[in-house]
């Protein structure tokens, strides 16, 4: 097999993979271009839920494949192999939004100490969270926790950090309970950790029986309960839902036993993705889809880039310290992907791996 691969999965069947072979290696940029060799990356739940909104928030388009095929996107390291761009030097390493490919051509704009965007036209008009390329000489948030705590779980925490903090800024819409699916997820763990810390705030994680030791010796949550033990919640009082699996039945299930109690209902992950039909008029508040960006670009204009970065940078060092104690990083390359891949598919994966691979050879 060449040295130069993609991962492709088959965009309506994602139990269909295969490795293609890429010219990439060999390219070679055109002015205002850089060739990036893809060192590794993470590969947690939250990928599966790029695949399984790929068409709904446009993921499959930040890096086209052939028809009927999809690149998934990742979070991981590169390091420049080539550059005809002014303010990217061969050599530099990068953190940012990857393909599951050994490399990626970009086209660095806004160049700088700290960086650059991929100005690509097809990338225009997608989030800019996922365009931006940070130097790794020039990252403070690598002193928390190193590459592997970065790739694994920085990306997932602050998606955590911004649902804390719009539930905060819109009072817990009246709830002094939230309750979390998927609750061993690594973002569920990380909203989990922040909520802990919200005076008057009861946080319940709902998992499945065998995650639930593990879940509820975190210390994140006031309460952990297997999904079939829901019933024992009280209804009286209002609360909130954040929905990591995107099971319908779940989501149901939850509306209908709190009814109008239920004052807050929103949609992050799709864990659960092959249950992800979901009932219309359900009791409660309409469920609403939490977009990470758009709370994003919001603190931005309240903040500055600065604030925000200190404040998330803060926040994630505590997190990473209680982490250490309850996550095994394990390593893996290209033999090790598709293993990996269909592991956390089927929701086969160990709450407490994470796992860090590349798609080069041992």
């Amino acid at each position: 097999m060449s040295d130069a691969v993609d991962f492709l999965v088959r965009r309506d069947d994602f139990r269909t993979t295969r490795f293609a072979a890429s010219d990439a290696a060999s390219f070679a940029p055109a002015n205002g271009q850089a060739l990036l060799r893809i060192d590794r990356f993470a590969f947690t739940a939250n990928n599966v839920t790029y695949a399984a909104a790929g068409d709904l928030l446009n993921y499959w388009s930040f890096f086209p494949a052939e028809a009927g095929w999809g690149r998934i996107p990742v979070w991981g390291f590169a390091d420049v192999v080539a550059s005809c761009c002014v303010g990217v030097s061969e050599g530099a390493r990068f953190y940012g939004y990857y393909p599951m490919s050994t490399h990626l051509v970009v086209e660095p704009v806004d160049a700088g100490a700290a960086g650059f965007r991929d100005g690509a036209k097809h990338r225009s008009a997608m989030a800019a969270a996922y365009n931006q390329y940070r130097n790794t000489a020039q990252d403070p948030g690598l002193l928390a926790g190193g590459e592997d705590a970065q790739m694994i779980l920085q990306p997932l925490f602050i998606t955590a950090f911004l649902i804390d903090d719009f539930l905060a800024a819109s009072g817990f819409f009246g709830a002094r309970a939230v309750v979390l699916s998927s609750a061993s997820s690594k973002t569920a763990i990380g909203l989990a950790f922040q909520l802990s810390q919200r005076e008057g705030v009861e946080v319940i994680g709902l998992t499945s029986p065998r995650n639930a030791a593990f879940v509820a010796g975190l210390g994140c949550y006031h309460r952990v309960l297997p999904y079939g033990e829901l019933a024992t919640l009280d209804a009286g009082r209002p609360a909130i839902f954040v929905d990591m699996a995107g099971n319908g039945e779940v989501q149901s299930a939850v509306h209908r036993h709190f009814g109008a109690n239920l004052v807050h209902s929103c949609s992050v992950g799709m864990t659960h993705w092959e249950r992800g039909k979901r009932e219309s008029d359900l009791p409660g508040a309409k469920p609403s889809f939490f977009f990470a960006p758009t709370q994003l670009r919001q603190r931005f204009r309240d903040w500055g880039s600065a604030g925000f970065q200190e404040r998330v940078g803060r926040a994630f060092g505590a997190f990473v310290q209680i982490t250490e104690r309850s996550l095994r990083v394990v390593h893996g390359h290209r033999a090790d992907v598709e293993r990996v891949y269909r592991d956390t598919l089927e929701g086969r994966t160990a709450p407490d791996e994470g796992h860090v691979l590349s798609l080069h050879e041992r």
